[in-house]
């Protein structure tokens, strides 16, 4: 079904439903699920009361499962300020839109000398698109795109994180809302200053903007402009389970 939405100077695009490029990373049992911040990994069991077992599999008559997640550690979720306010606001009441035109860009990170792979304000604002008005929604995608990301196990490696300068210059080129294939936009360990976050929500920003973590955009997905539907679970968290969804252009 082809769709329209207006971009920021309300001009029309359209794009085709049926055609969605899924670049989440899903919530999963398996062993092969991606892990961040010594987080307890995803768990999932059926419940057990009595001689009631919800498993199917187990002879129950239907499934049943509890849940143990944790959002930020266990796969693609999108969070906003209330994950760095004492009130821990709700996502639910800050994403109030779920259609964006967004910029996917790719981009190698840059190794400092004492060994972190950082992204740095140089390399944005060399990648940065020419007369980028019409959308308020960035993608990175960060080099080299080893499809390993969806499993990886980023406890203890100090993985990329974006530079508090680099944090700047998006918010000083309008964007709302970014999406990252990194567990955080911060360092894993930074003594609790959270400087790109803070940056990202400061002043009347809070209340309108949001950070999407652990995303995967496949090597077959070009840079350029995109339809996305960042999809969130009704969840009154600080950060729920996503599924961004990208379309074409049309």
């Amino acid at each position: 079904m082809i769709l329209y939405f207006k971009n920021l100077n309300e001009e029309l695009i359209s794009f085709d439903s049926s055609e969605g490029i899924d670049i989440s990373i899903a919530y999963t049992s398996k062993f092969d699920q991606v892990n961040c911040f010594y987080a307890p990994f995803f768990q999932d069991e059926p419940v057990k009361m009595g001689s009631f077992i919800g498993s199917v599999e187990q002879g129950g008559p239907v499934n049943f499962f509890n849940t143990k997640i944790n959002i930020h550690g266990n796969g693609t979720h999108t969070e906003c300020v209330g994950h760095i306010s004492k009130e821990r606001e709700s996502i639910i009441d800050v994403l109030n839109e779920n259609i964006f035109l967004a910029h996917l860009i790719s981009l190698y990170p840059t190794q400092r000398e004492n060994g972190d792979k950082v992204i740095e304000r140089f390399t944005l604002e060399n990648l940065w698109p020419e007369g980028a008005s019409d959308w308020n929604t960035l993608i990175i995608r960060t080099l080299p795109n080893d499809s390993q990301k969806k499993s990886q196990k980023y406890s203890g490696t100090n993985p990329t994180y974006i530079d508090v300068e680099a944090m700047r210059f998006v918010v000083e080129k309008g964007i709302q809302h970014i999406l990252v294939d990194l567990p955080s936009v911060d360092r894993e360990e930074d003594g609790g200053r959270l400087e790109a976050h803070n940056c990202f929500w400061m002043d009347g920003r809070a209340k309108k903007c949001t950070i999407t973590e652990l995303i995967y955009v496949p090597d077959s997905v070009l840079d350029g402009k995109y339809v996305l539907n960042l999809q969130t679970a009704s969840i009154a968290s600080d950060a729920v389970p996503s599924k961004p969804i990208l379309y074409k252009l049309k």
